[in-house]
């Protein structure tokens, strides 16, 4: 693999700010919880100060939407392993982790193997801000991997992956910054890891429609849907993690089969705005629909 698959910091720590801001709801009203995300973001003291609501507000003049988007994406991802732990699944490999927690805020059985599989300086930070009291910690395997010089594959393996035990892995929030051939490598990688047993991949994907149809990528009647698609892809390449690669549904289904994997969802926050936030009285209305990135549950 020619670059990382791995998310920098910046975008990590946008990730852990949208669920510090959403952990701050009222628990009868949040979709998510993240006990451990301040941790990790600067600034965290001054946006428990403002708040869940305000911090949502000021997220909504920038992109409408775009935290709702963030934390449906959180909750799939969440509600999935959840399921598929339930369902046998005895290990989970965390591609790109950064500073997910999903292997200690879940409350999942310390029968299951976790793998957090990202670039060793990230581990650093990471596991620096981390706790000395932490649910699972025992059951968590770090894997660093160089993808200049390396193999996932054989890194993971070396570090007690065991190929007879169902699986399940995800690729969340990185497709869109790195090459085609670089998510293709990956896929090609995981074919290797589950030769033997079943498995389930998550992947979240930008779809295509954002370069050629920008107005497409949002609900009805959302407000400068063109200028946002740009805002969004411009603030991204400031913080020097532009966005390159998109998909159609089409490309993203043929890529999984060429692999050995069969689509089984592929949602966006239009499909989870009834799921999540309807139940809770937070409804989004169509013009605060944000749907560039889809969210796809696979499985061989």
């Amino acid at each position: 693999m020619s670059r990382s698959i791995l998310r920098k910091d910046s975008t990590a720590q946008g990730v852990a700010k949208q669920r510090l801001i959403e952990t701050l709801a009222p628990p009868d009203k949040r979709i998510i919880n993240d006990p451990y995300a301040d941790r990790f973001v600067i600034g965290a003291s001054l946006i428990k100060l403002m708040g869940h609501k305000f911090s949502v507000w000021l997220t909504k003049m920038l992109a409408p939407g775009f935290h709702e988007h963030l934390i449906a994406r959180t909750r799939f991802i969440d509600d999935l392993i959840k399921d598929r732990v339930a369902k046998g699944v005895e290990q989970y490999v965390i591609l790109g982790a950064g500073y997910d927690m999903r292997a200690h805020r879940l409350e999942l059985p310390p029968s299951l193997n976790i793998f957090e599989v990202d670039q060793p300086e990230v581990q650093a930070r990471k596991r620096s801000n981390l706790p000395q009291e932490l649910m699972n910690a025992d059951n968590v395997t770090y894997v660093s991997v160089d993808f200049n010089h390396q193999s996932l594959a054989k890194q993971l393996l070396a570090a007690g992956f065991d190929q007879s035990k169902p699986t399940v892995f995800t690729l969340e929030g990185v497709s869109q910054y790195i090459t085609k051939e670089a998510v293709e490598s990956t896929m090609k990688e995981l074919a290797v890891l589950t030769q033997e047993t079943s498995a389930t991949f998550f992947i979240s994907y930008v779809d295509k429609c954002l370069d050629e149809n920008p107005a497409a990528c949002f609900g009805k009647g959302y407000p400068n849907a063109v200028k946002r698609a740009e805002a969004i892809k411009h603030f991204s390449a400031k913080v020097g993690e532009p966005w390159i690669t998109f998909y159609t549904a089409r490309e993203m289904e043929g890529l999984l089969y060429r692999y050995g994997f069969s689509l089984k969802e592929n949602k966006t926050l239009a499909e989870l705005n009834s799921m999540y936030f309807t139940p809770v009285g937070r409804t989004l209305p169509e013009d605060q629909i944000v749907k560039l990135e889809h969210f796809v549950v696979a499985e061989c």
